[in-house]
This record gives structure tokens, C-alpha cells and sequence, in this order.
């Protein structure tokens, strides 16, 4: 019988060592590594095909490239972020903080997969949880299977039994193999069981999809190497607080990583939000300073949403700076080119910024209606809330080109905006006639203001 082998893995990103180290030579963690014991006798083999063709080399020319067939989930918004839809043999990893949905979108999805044979497989809940889920969502007759059960080997029994058309692991912290000597939730079972799934998944090309923690710093519980190894890695963001929820694309090997799905969460599950821009605006701003309307873009999908800001003296000396889904380092940027380039003095003022529902926005084109909502709360001036802008505000003041401007101006003025304020060099070649919106260019902060403030 042979000896079991010692080795040491980090807890933070995987790596191995034959002896210990007190910092990690690859992710530079201190005090990570643990001790791990790995049984050369008993590694489980695990069949996931009956074929054993051996692999050959191929001329690159002699490969198809055809169209990658997809599996339409029955959500737009979830087809869309995946880049049309699932593809056959994928592996997908779908992260969250607790309690934010996971459970539910991946559940109400496959429950409405009419004629898919889907095996959920729970290593948290029990079938009778599931079920009082289930009866919350509407939807008709389902070819969905649950099985609750975290030993990897019993699950592959289970779907050779069943020949699922695709697999839910939820979660893959909580599953484990024989073939690794450690606890559930160790770096060295998650790359493990995610390894032998991944093998499943390219062999039988079944589509699996995979429920995952983040720690509290908001990464992937497990090793780095676990988001290597699968094809999408989806994150569930959202406030507890508030009824939006918004799925990004962080990893797409079949797609964009720059969709975003909004769900706003509801007794009955998450339904789909078409047209985001008209549940992010609201009239009861009417009268009030400090709110600029922007026209953002995230993905395909372009969308207005409210930037609210408020200025007062700072009341202990020190001045705040707080954003809630934007980025303070830009937002103090932006305040060094209100006072340096318009001369306005915000050294002494407390700045509070927040994007309206919840939402965390990474498109620069809000800029202008940051330093704009900003200045309106320092004025206590009110904007028109007929007014919407877009554009990128340099370091020297002046308004940078931004993309898609046709598809921001469409939809202000399919939402019934009477003028918008976009960078000037955006405006050359385009023909602003076939627009009912007034369209206004600038192309400083300076005209901008005087276009919103007269």
C-alpha cells in the first residue's frame, strides 16, 4: 500500500508546495497554507462516457467552425447575458452573496424549460425546501428531477441513471471526492470536483451549471484556479434593501462580457425588467436639486437612470466623500475638475453621491451628470427634469467622445425627454434632423453648464 503524499495548499488562490511558507509565492497571502493529505491508492476513476477515442491532432483547416448550437433558458434576460443562450457541454459558474436569488433565478429557469430533462442537484437545501420554493414560482408542468446529495461519485450514478439534458450543482462548496482526503469547501475538493464535472460536461456534452459562495471581499469562495476552469462565471449583484437585481457577465467564452441582465425580485420570483429606464426614473425629484438625469449604456442595453448628489459644509472639519455605485476615486477626480477648471470651491464640503435603485454603473458617460447633479446641490439649483446628458469628462474640463450615441439619444426620446447634452465631437456625421429630442453639443464642462443652468 503506498504512502499518502503531503503537500500544501494555499486557501487563497490554490497553489501547492511540497513545505510549508508563510507567504504564498503566487498570490502573495500570508499564513494560507494548510496541510493536505493526497491518497495515491484510492484516486476514484470516474467514467463519464463509454467512448474511448483517443485524441489526434487536427489541421486547423480541417476543424469546423459552425455556429455553436445553444439551448434557449426562456429568459431573455439570461439568454442575453450568456451570449444567446446555453451552450451544449459549457460550464457555468454562477456567483452571489448570500441570499441574493441565486437559488431562485437558476430554480424558476429550469422549472420553465419545457421538454429539458434537468437534474438539480442540492447540497444545502432539502427536497421539501425546494418544493416550498418551487410552489412561489408559477409554472406548468416541469421534467425537472431533485436529488440532494453531496458525494460527487453518488451524483455521477445519479446521472448516468437519469441522462439529464442539463446538470445544477447548488453549491459546489458544499460537494465532495473520495479521491481527496479533505473537508467539503477545500481548495483542494473545489478544484477537484470542479475538474471531474468539467470532464463530464466536455465528454457527454451536457451543460452544467454551477451555484457558488464569494467571500466577504466579494471573489469566488475557492481557489482562482475554479474560475479558470469554467467557460462563464456570472455574478448576482444587488442590494438586500432594494427589489433590483443585476446578473453581469464577468468570464464568457461564447460571448460579450459586457451584458447585463436587471431582475426585480418579487414573492413569486424574479421577473424580468424590459425596459429598466422607466422603473430607475421617477417625477417625485420635480423641484428638488441635486438630481441629473444620465443616459448609460451597459452592454447592448442603453438605459436612463438618476445621479443624486448632495453638497453641505463639512460639519467636523474633515470634508466626506461618499458614492454608493460609483467609483470615489472618479467622483474625486471629478471634484478637482469642478474646482480647478470651473472654479467652483468644494475643498470645505461634504459630497454625497448615489446612483438611483441600487445600481453600481461602470460607464463613464454618466460623468456629466455627476459634476452636474453635484453642482446643482452646491447651487441649490433645480435641473429641468426634461433634461438628460451624456458624456466623459476629461481632466482639463472638456467632454470626451462616447460610444453609441445614437442608441442613448433613442431612448431619451422614446422616454419623452425634450433635450439632451452630448459631446460635440459626437455630433460630427450624424444627421440630427431625423431626432424629435432638441440634441444640444459641448464639447467644455463650461458650455455644458450653461446650456443646464442658463
Amino acid at each position: 500500500m503506498a504512502k499518502d503524499k503531503k503537500i500544501f495548499l494555499c486557501n487563497e488562490c490554490g497553489y501547492d508546495s511540497p513545505k510549508w511558507a508563510g507567504k504564498c509565492p503566487s498570490c502573495g497571502a500570508w499564513n494560507s497554507f494548510v496541510e493536505k493529505s493526497i491518497r495515491k491508492d484510492s484516486v476514484a476513476q470516474i467514467s463519464v462516457t463509454n467512448d474511448n477515442v483517443s485524441s489526434r491532432p487536427v489541421l486547423i483547416d480541417e476543424i469546423s467552425a459552425d455556429e455553436l448550437p445553444r439551448m434557449d433558458m426562456n429568459d431573455k434576460e439570461l439568454n442575453r447575458v450568456l451570449g444567446g443562450g446555453l451552450v451544449p457541454g459549457s460550464l457555468v459558474l454562477l456567483g452571489g452573496e448570500p441570499g441574493i436569488g441565486k437559488s431562485t433565478l437558476v430554480l424558476q429557469t429550469v422549472l420553465r424549460l419545457a421538454g429539458k430533462r434537468v437534474l438539480y442537484v442540492s447540497g444545502e437545501e432539502s427536497v421539501q425546501q425546494i418544493k416550498l420554493r418551487a410552489e412561489r414560482i408559477e409554472y406548468e408542468k416541469s421534467d425537472c428531477m431533485i436529488v440532494c446529495e453531496t458525494r460527487l461519485e453518488t451524483i455521477f450514478e445519479h446521472i448516468k441513471e437519469c441522462l439529464p439534458q442539463l446538470v445544477i450543482i447548488d453549491s459546489i462548496q458544499t460537494m465532495s471526492s473520495e479521491a481527496v482526503d479533505s473537508s467539503p469547501g477545500s481548495v483542494a475538493q473545489i478544484r477537484e470536483c470542479t475538474a471531474m464535472l468539467l470532464k463530464y460536461a466536455k465528454a457527454s456534452n451536457t451543460p452544467i451549471i454551477l451555484i457558488g459562495h464569494i467571500t466577504k471581499e466579494g471573489a469566488i469562495a475557492g481557489p482562482k484556479i475554479l474560475e479558470h476552469i469554467v467557460d462563464v462565471v456570472l455574478q448576482f449583484e444587488g442590494d438586500q434593501h432594494y427589489i433590483y437585481r443585476v446578473l453581469r457577465s464577468i468570464k464568457n467564452r461564447f460571448g460579450s462580457t459586457a451584458e447585463m441582465g436587471i431582475y426585480e425580485m418579487r414573492r413569486e420570483g424574479l421577473r424580468q425588467v424590459d425596459n429598466p429606464s422607466e422603473l430607475l426614473l421617477s417625477d417625485r425629484h420635480r423641484g428638488m436639486s441635486g438630481v441629473a438625469i444620465a443616459a448609460a449604456i451597459e452592454g447592448v442595453s442603453p438605459f436612463l437612470i438618476e445621479v443624486q448628489a448632495l453638497v453641505s459644509t463639512a460639519a467636523y472639519g474633515t470634508p466626506q466623500r461618499s458614492a454608493t455605485g460609483f467609483d470615489t476615486r472618479r467622483m474625486n477626480m471629478l471634484l478637482a475638475v469642478l474646482e480647478k477648471r470651473v472654479g467652483f470651491k468644494l475643498a470645505q464640503k461634504d459630497v454625497f453621491l448615489n446612483i438611483a435603485g441600487g445600481l453600481r454603473v461602470n460607464d463613464p458617460a454618466i460623468d456629466l451628470s455627476v459634476i452636474s447633479a453635484i453642482l446643482s446641490s452646491n447651487m441649490d439649483v433645480e435641473i429641468d427634469a426634461t433634461v438628460c446628458m451624456a458624456g466623459e469628462v476629461g481632466l482639463s474640463g472638456e467632454i470626451r467622445p462616447i460610444n453609441r450615441i445614437e442608441q442613448r439619444i433613442a431612448e431619451a426620446q422614446k422616454l419623452g425627454f425634450k433635450q439632451i447634452i452630448i459631446p460635440r465631437t459626437n455630433t460630427k456625421r450624424m444627421d440630427l434632423s431625423k431626432y424629435s429630442i432638441e440634441v444640444k453639443a459641448a464639447s467644455k464642462v463650461e458650455e455644458a453648464f450653461r446650456y443646464i443652468f442658463g
